[in-house]
């Protein structure tokens, strides 16, 4: 479904775009590696309160009901931080990006969920996961030769296309309201022992891991890296910063046949090993080319990691509680995207940018061995 897949493209616009300006954002308002971090951080932030509440919604009222104000909070806000004076008015668009950029990208996991089952929604949702990790490629580079060809601000004026993919979403998607909208304390109730199963909660623990990485290394130390080690411009760290889509877009057009040979926590385990490797080579690399070697095998890592948990998130419940199911997860890598960027940029005032990087592949090593011992305790 297009439409889908732009309400996805929409909700991951928010930092790759920015991601390869924000040097010159910290410079023009005169702020370190924590203020900088701060621009990607706010527009995570109120996802991890907001998401529940937009699942909960979305399984009252239906989910175009509730996505379409979602994409116009994420263009509002994406205005105001165009034409931010002041740093702290910034931080406002982007807090106000992140409020409709919480129901983004979950729900159109949601929606497909909804359409198809087994199998056939983890290829969906591989599909979907392609299309974002394509744009994932592409988004960095575009904002990186804006924000050159122009000024930062110049990278915020693509977040108006949400405006049109509101007004797509409301002609194509058909409403959907349940018939019988039972008792909010039923809805939860009916939501409890999904919420409270053990492979729930080891998926929301481990995704919030896997974003806190990525947002915090991928989002926000590598254009720092880049600037302060190498020199390169923001056209180039657009690029750089676009290469781990290439490769994780290989692993999410296989995500089904993948899963259902291997499982998901099999995959999983394997990305985090994936990821400590990529961030070991970047930190060791002495020059740029080399730190692009890296971002591809991290990439890979990421797909194999976030990418079957997507489909794991959306296959645990039924479609009365999917929405509240699939909004916790996002709630919960919402908070590592949250969390990942502000302690990454501590990490680079103290110690450095090749420090953090050191620092991620021994965490993202330590989640590997821990899941594996855990993963063979289950199987035995």
């Amino acid at each position: 479904m297009p439409v889908v897949w732009a309400v996805t493209l929409t909700g991951i616009l928010s930092n790759t775009l920015v991601a390869p300006a924000l040097p010159e954002i910290g410079e023009h308002f005169g702020v370190g590696a924590v203020g900088v971090a701060l621009v990607v951080a706010f527009a995570s932030l109120p996802g991890v309160v907001v998401a529940p509440v937009i699942g909960v919604l979305a399984d009252r009222f239906g989910r175009r009901t509730v996505l379409l104000p979602c994409l116009a909070l994420f263009g509002a806000g994406g205005a105001v931080g165009m034409v931010a004076p002041g740093f702290a008015i910034l931080l406002g668009g982007r807090f106000l990006q992140g409020l409709g950029a919480a129901g983004l990208v979950n729900l159109a996991v949601v929606i497909l969920g909804d359409r198809f089952e087994g199998m056939e929604r983890a290829r969906a949702i591989g599909r979907n996961a392609a299309v974002l990790t394509v744009g994932l490629g592409v988004l960095p580079v575009a904002g990186g030769l804006l924000a050159q060809v122009g000024t930062w601000r110049l990278s915020f004026a693509p977040y108006s296309l949400a405006f049109v993919v509101a007004l797509a979403a409301a002609r194509v998607l058909p409403p959907d309201r349940p018939a019988e909208v039972p008792p909010l304390r039923e809805q939860l109730s009916g939501a409890r022992p999904y919420l409270s199963d053990p492979r729930n909660l080891a998926m929301t623990t481990v995704g919030f891991l896997a974003f806190l990485l990525v947002f915090g290394l991928g989002l926000t130390v590598l254009p720092l890296d880049l600037d302060r080690r190498f020199g390169v411009g923001s056209a180039t760290r657009g690029l750089l910063l676009g290469l781990p889509a290439l490769s994780s877009v290989v692993v999410s057009l296989r995500i089904g046949p993948l899963t259902q040979r291997h499982g998901t926590w099999r995959l999983v385990l394997w990305g985090f090993a994936v990821l400590s490797t990529g961030y070991a080579v970047v930190a060791a690399s002495p020059v740029a080319g080399l730190v692009g070697f890296g971002t591809l095998l991290w990439g890979l890592g990421e797909g194999l990691t976030i990418v079957p948990l997507q489909a794991y998130a959306a296959g645990l419940a039924p479609a009365a509680q999917r929405g509240v199911v699939v909004a916790v997860w996002v709630a919960a890598v919402r908070a590592g995207q949250t969390v990942g960027p502000p302690l990454a940029g501590a990490v680079v005032s103290a110690t450095g940018t090749r420090a953090a990087f050191v620092a991620g592949s021994v965490a993202a090593a330590a989640v590997a061995a821990v899941g594996a011992l855990g993963y063979r305790r289950r199987v035995r």
